[in-house]
């Protein structure tokens, strides 16, 4: 019984209270009461930890690691009208909009930061697979893993043909950049794809 698992209602209550102390009062959490309740915390969780993180780390550097595409970190507002930057702006866009961006330094330690949380390890496990076939001996454990396995090979499969059917023109449109990010597996390095085992931040 859920509701009767000490250990399982610490880590609720922890998750709620320490992770979440600004929001642990509110009224959308669930009571964590029943298996149900239990299952859909764990999905949301894992999806969020996995699937969504990689999403959008993996990506960032194909967009962030080019200085002028992060308009986040410009030193400057837009200028207003009738003031002498807005002239500049007019006259000269693209000097004007050089001076917004950060320093020689500021901007390299910006862009080898992307770079390292974009890049996956030469030893990085993903989503389905395990360091050790000694993980568990439990049959029914084992066979439910290589379920979920070869489920992830059917995924990636699936998302390779749909960026593949011209039908699909956010897939192959002009640019003819494939979708990768929600791919389960990847290689190490900077490859817009893979879903590690576990966030490693």
């Amino acid at each position: 019984m859920v509701q009767n698992d000490s250990e399982l209602q610490s880590w609720w209550k922890e998750l709620r209270e320490e992770g979440h102390g600004d929001k642990k009062d509110e009224p959308w959490w669930p009571k964590m009461q029943t298996c149900e309740e239990l299952i859909e915390s764990c999905t949301i969780i894992i999806w969020l930890s996995s699937a969504y993180h990689a999403a959008i780390n993996y990506g960032q550097y194909s967009i962030g690691g080019y200085v002028p595409n992060r308009p986040s970190i410009s030193l400057h507002f837009m200028p207003e009208e009738g003031t002498p930057e807005y002239e500049e702006l007019k006259t000269n866009p693209d000097k004007a909009f050089l001076k917004t961006f950060t320093p020689q330094l500021q901007t390299l330690l910006g862009m080898a930061s992307i770079e390292i949380l974009s890049r996956h390890p030469v030893d990085e496990l993903y989503l389905g697979q395990r360091d050790t076939p000694e993980w568990t001996t439990d049959a029914n454990m084992l066979q439910a893993s290589e379920d979920f396995r070869k489920k992830l090979e059917g995924i990636e499969k699936r998302i390779i043909k749909m960026n593949k059917d011209e039908k699909l023109k956010n897939r192959v449109g002009p640019a003819k950049i494939p979708y990768t990010l929600l791919y389960p597996s990847s290689e190490p390095g900077l490859t817009g794809k893979g879903i590690p085992n576990s966030v490693n931040i």
